[in-house]
């Protein structure tokens, strides 16, 4: 990281002599960050050029970013963990290496359920994990929630990644709240023994897999299958329109949501300008960048979302507060185990 140094004005001279006067040192936040740099970057520089305050940006994934916050400890030059996943902002939180922030601002626009109830972490964006199917293939009349997903008949039918996705394990850490341990471990053992394969790759790589014909429904967060829709690729285009979403658990207590989020270092040392860089991503017009440029939900309510976001249809989402993925994540995880999710 660069460190920015005070640089001595101009001498001046006065009755009682020669009197060297400083300038302040310039204003920066330095900044964390699991999101890709251009997912991110160009609203930084946006704030720049509002505030004036630098903004030093280190990008890498989640996990080595929060093992070198951990072994930095106090000497930490981050001011700013930016990451994906409640339970990874959880872990963060856990491992000490966030410190409890309060803003009006941030207050204001992020609802209680998408942020840290002791304002360790704050969401950024909205992202949801519903069922894709096959177009052709299945009605949506046949499908309800992710607990009938346990049912017979999907038997061999559904594409997932593996169990070491947080996505994943923050979905199940949500049933947990929902249904409880043994009725989400039952639910696991006929969720497990209905894939169509061995899980593998990511969220697109289950929907290439459907739109193949290897399965007919596939879990996926929806800005994948946005940004395949709107690819310049015209092959990822046509793969993508094979499917459609269907949002379950919508006479109850909803479709699982997740968020991206970030938190001010417990190791800070310019934390005045990391609640402000905050409270910059949390406006209006960053939300609608958010939205636009990531195919992402805002987490501020009444801002606009893209076109063909916008386009999967209005759903209700589950209600919990996010800290609780981070909570039951280690059970979770438990569970997935033991029902042979690999």
């Amino acid at each position: 990281m660069r460190r920015t140094s005070a640089r001595l004005g101009a001498g001046a001279l006065a009755l009682l002599g020669l009197v060297a006067l400083a300038t302040p040192v310039e204003a920066e936040v330095n900044v964390y960050s699991a999101r890709k740099e251009d997912l991110i970057k160009p609203l930084l520089d946006r704030f720049t050029e509002r505030t004036g305050i630098q903004v030093n940006l280190i990008t890498a994934d989640a996990g080595p970013l929060l093992r070198r916050l951990e072994s930095e400890g106090r000497n930490s030059p981050a001011d700013l963990f930016i990451t994906t996943d409640a339970g990874r902002l959880h872990a963060a939180k856990e491992a000490g290496v966030l410190r409890s922030v309060s803003s009006p601002a941030l207050e204001a626009a992020v609802p209680q359920t998408y942020r840290d109830p002791q304002g360790y972490w704050y969401g950024l964006s909205l992202r949801a994990r519903p069922i894709m199917y096959v177009k052709g293939k299945v009605k949506p009349a046949e499908l309800s929630s992710y607990e009938a997903l346990a049912e017979p008949r999907w038997k061999g039918r559904i594409c997932i990644r593996g169990s070491g996705n947080i996505y994943n394990q923050s979905l199940v850490a949500s049933m947990l709240e929902a249904n409880g341990h043994k009725a989400t471990l039952a639910w696991l053992e006929g969720f497990v023994a209905n894939f169509a394969r061995k899980p593998k790759g990511g969220d697109r790589d289950q929907i290439k897999a459907a739109a193949a014909g290897e399965c007919d429904i596939a879990i996926a967060n929806t800005y994948y299958l946005a940004r395949m829709l709107t690819s310049d690729d015209e092959a990822q285009r046509a793969i993508a329109a094979k499917l459609a979403v269907f949002w379950p658990n919508q006479g109850e207590r909803g479709a699982h949501v997740n968020v991206s989020g970030a938190g001010v270092t417990a190791s800070s040392s310019h934390t005045e300008e990391a609640v402000r860089l905050l409270e910059f991503l949390v406006t209006d017009a960053s939300q609608e960048w958010y939205a636009e440029v990531n195919n992402e939900y805002p987490v501020k309510s009444g801002v606009k979302r893209s076109g063909v976001v916008a386009g999967f249809g209005e759903f209700v989402a589950d209600g919990i507060n996010l800290s609780v993925l981070g909570y039951n994540n280690r059970e979770a995880v438990k569970l997935m185990d033991r029902a042979g999710w690999q």
